[in-house]
């Protein structure tokens, strides 16, 4: 992977970047997004905002490489904190968890006033974000799922508006994603019955130690998650 090609889990997130936005790219690592986002006249300009020294580095070093020194800002620190306020149209953040990304969110929520579309890559726990975004009037507007080298990824497209956007049912939703659950794409259906599947050794698990009302609320928990699964791939 490098500024020209990148991999396909990224190639997705850069796809929703409007034409002509300036963009912030948050834990940016080697800024490859936003310098393949500049370099394909997808970004007029970007921020790329990491908070660990080397990734910071990796990314000072690929922006002077890519002579874009003019067009992207790389910012050492944590979240949004990078940022000032109506400074970027579009935020990009990929590669994280999910709960943390929902933090970072919400932690830097004074930095959103002026961003019109969030692109979200969490490596797990969707429904975390998926939540956030409800809670703060933020509307979910399209969602993909991909596979790139053996691991599965869902994008998270948002904008301000309606938060009941595409949901039906609204704990599937959450927890499997609206307009994913209209597709039910091969890669969404591996997906899940992998899920089903760890759940089920869980309470196996759980059920085979001693018992706990801890653990007893656990499993009524996974129990849930499974019938919405099984409901929707049956």
């Amino acid at each position: 992977m490098n500024t020209n090609q990148l991999s396909n889990r990224l190639r997705t997130v850069a796809q929703y970047i409007p034409k002509g936005s300036k963009i912030a790219d948050i834990g940016s690592d080697h800024a490859y997004l936003p310098c393949y986002a500049v370099k394909q006249g997808i970004a007029e300009e970007a921020i790329a905002g990491e908070v660990v020294e080397g990734p910071f580095q990796s990314a000072l070093a690929q922006v002077k490489a890519d002579k874009l020194e003019d067009k992207i800002s790389v910012r050492k620190g944590s979240g949004l904190s990078v940022l000032t306020e109506d400074e970027v149209d579009v935020i990009t953040i990929a590669g994280m968890g999910g709960t943390l990304i929902a933090s970072i969110l919400e932690e830097g929520s004074d930095r959103l006033g002026g961003v019109k579309r969030l692109i979200l890559q969490p490596n797990i726990s969707s429904i975390s974000i998926r939540l956030w975004l409800r809670e703060n009037g933020w509307a979910l507007i399209n969602e993909e799922i991909i596979e790139e080298d053996e691991k599965i990824y869902e994008i998270l497209i948002a904008e301000k508006g309606d938060i009941n956007r595409g949901y039906g049912d609204l704990e599937e939703g959450l927890l499997l994603g609206p307009y994913l659950l209209l597709e039910k794409s091969a890669v969404f259906i591996k997906k899940w019955k992998h899920e089903r599947k760890n759940w089920e050794r869980i309470i196996s698990q759980i059920q085979a130690a001693k018992s706990s009302n801890e653990n007893n609320e656990k499993i009524v928990a996974l129990q849930k998650k499974i019938a919405i699964v099984g409901g929707v791939l049956s």
